[in-house]
């Protein structure tokens, strides 16, 4: 026999894993020190200027 499901049930154990998976992305994203913070600032800029220095400017 198939198992009886309650679909109530099943759809807030849906939203419930949804929740989670949104907080553990939020948690991730702006659970940093302000240390961490600057080090990525820092990377991200030093990526954009030495792209911007490679670039070909077309006349």
């Amino acid at each position: 026999m198939a198992e009886i499901v309650n679909l109530r049930r099943a759809r807030k154990d849906k939203a419930r894993r949804d929740r989670e998976i949104e907080a553990d992305a939020n948690r991730r994203r702006f659970g940093r020190t302000k240390s961490q913070k600057a080090a990525e600032k820092q990377d991200t800029e030093r990526t954009r200027r030495t792209l911007d220095g490679k670039l070909i400017e077309k006349e």
